[in-house]
């Protein structure tokens, strides 16, 4: 998968789970302007992000690039919607879980290397 591609997918997936918390959280089938808001900063971040060839995950990444308040906001969103894409979008999900799997075998390879 191409760096730009990769890119395109995690700004869908990030769009599914904060549409899925907005919801049910705040009502309506449009986003409300918080989690607009919220969608446009976390698109931006990847679009501008200099790991995206590298990295699997935000959360797996060194440098957070998401200002503080942005960042707890996206925790959230995540905490509630993680565990509901498996309902909602089960080959998203399982993909997911898959490439989380692989990231943290890696890591504990190149940790144990060093």
């Amino acid at each position: 998968m191409n760096t730009q591609s990769k890119r395109e997918k995690e700004k869908e997936i990030v769009t599914l789970m904060i549409s899925l918390y907005c919801r049910k959280h705040h009502g309506g089938k449009t986003l409300c302007p918080e989690c607009a808001a919220l969608d446009s900063y976390a698109r931006q971040r990847s679009d501008y992000c200099p790991f995206m060839e590298s990295k699997t995950f935000c959360s797996n990444c060194k440098v957070h690039c998401y200002k503080p308040d942005m960042r707890e906001q996206i925790r959230v969103v995540m905490r509630y919607s993680a565990p509901r894409m498996l309902f909602h979008h089960p080959i998203m999900a399982i993909q997911h879980l898959i490439e989380s799997k692989k990231e943290k075998k890696r890591l504990n390879s190149e940790a144990k290397s060093q």
